[in-house]
C-alpha cells in the first residue's frame, strides 16, 4: 500500500524562507536551517529547497545556505534552483542535497536529464514542472513562472521520465499561495500518466486540502510551506489528521 510523504517547502531568497501568492509578493518567513531541523523534529519526511530566484537572476544555487540547512537533517533533502549542468547539480549533491531538482535547464536542453540520471543515478533526478492552466490544458513556465512555453504539462511529464527523472515535482502556479487546495485535476492527470512518484505542489491551505489530493489523486508526496511557516498546523498535526482518516503516511 502506498504511504503518502509530508514535505516542508523552503523557497529561499536572498538567504531567507520567503512565501508568495502565484510566485509574487514574497513575504520572509525565516531561517532555512532553522526552519528545516524544525520541520525534521515535527515528523517532516524530506525537505524541498528551491532557490526560487537563482534561474531568473541568472546565478547557481546559494549552496552555503544549502549546507547549512543539509547540516540539520537527517531526512532527505532536495535542492532546486539555479540549476544549469551537471557541474551545478555535483556541487549541490556534494553540500548536501539528496536529490536535485531540474527546471528550466531541463526544459531548455532536455538531454540533461539523461545525463545527469546516468552520472548521479535517477533516484537524484527530480523535474520540477511549474505549469498553468491555459483552456482545458496546462503549459510549462520557467525562470520561476516568469516565461511561458509550448510545452504541454503532461506531455512534457511523459518526456521527463523517459528521459530519466526519478520523481515529478508538480506545482500549479495557479493554485500556488492561493490557500484554496491543489490543483486535483492537474495533479491526477499527471499521476496517472506517469511511473515516478509525483509530488503535488501549490495551494495547501488546510490539512483537509492534504488529505484531498491523496484521497483523489496518486500523489505519492503533498508539499506545503505557509500551513507550517505561519505556524496553522505542525507537520505532526497534518500526519494525525490523515492516519485518523485512513490515509497511510510515514
Amino acid at each position: 500500500m502506498l504511504t503518502r510523504r509530508i514535505i516542508p517547502c523552503l523557497d529561499v531568497k536572498d538567504g531567507r524562507v520567503v512565501k508568495g501568492v502565484q510566485f509574487q509578493n514574497l513575504r520572509d518567513c525565516g531561517d532555512p536551517a532553522t526552519l528545516a531541523a524544525l520541520y525534521e523534529k515535527e515528523g517532516g519526511d524530506e525537505i524541498a529547497f528551491l532557490d526560487v530566484t537563482a534561474s531568473l537572476e541568472e546565478r547557481k544555487t546559494m549552496l552555503h545556505v544549502v549546507e547549512r540547512a543539509a547540516d540539520q537533517l537527517f531526512i532527505p533533502l532536495t535542492v532546486g534552483g539555479g540549476i544549469r549542468t551537471k557541474d551545478d547539480m555535483r556541487n549541490a549533491l556534494n553540500a548536501g542535497a539528496d536529490k536535485v531538482a531540474l527546471n528550466s535547464m531541463a526544459v531548455n536542453d532536455p538531454e540533461i536529464i539523461s545525463e545527469c540520471a546516468e552520472d548521479f543515478g535517477r533516484q537524484c533526478v527530480v523535474v520540477a514542472i511549474d505549469a498553468k492552466r491555459d483552456g482545458d490544458s496546462w503549459y510549462v513556465h520557467t525562470y520561476g513562472g516568469t516565461r511561458s512555453t509550448k510545452l504541454d504539462a503532461v506531455e512534457w511529464a511523459k518526456t521527463v521520465v523517459d528521459k530519466g527523472a526519478g520523481e515529478i515535482l508538480l506545482t500549479s502556479m495557479d493554485a500556488d499561495g492561493m490557500k484554496t487546495g491543489y490543483d486535483i485535476p492537474l495533479t491526477r492527470k499527471i499521476a496517472d500518466e506517469v511511473d515516478v512518484p509525483v509530488i503535488a505542489s501549490g495551494g495547501c491551505g488546510s490539512v483537509e486540502h492534504i488529505h484531498e489530493v491523496f484521497e483523489q489523486t496518486a500523489a505519492s508526496a503533498a508539499l506545503a510551506a505557509s500551513i507550517f511557516h505561519f505556524r496553522k498546523y505542525t507537520v505532526g498535526e497534518v500526519k494525525e489528521y490523515l492516519r485518523d482518516r485512513g490515509i497511510h503516511v510515514r
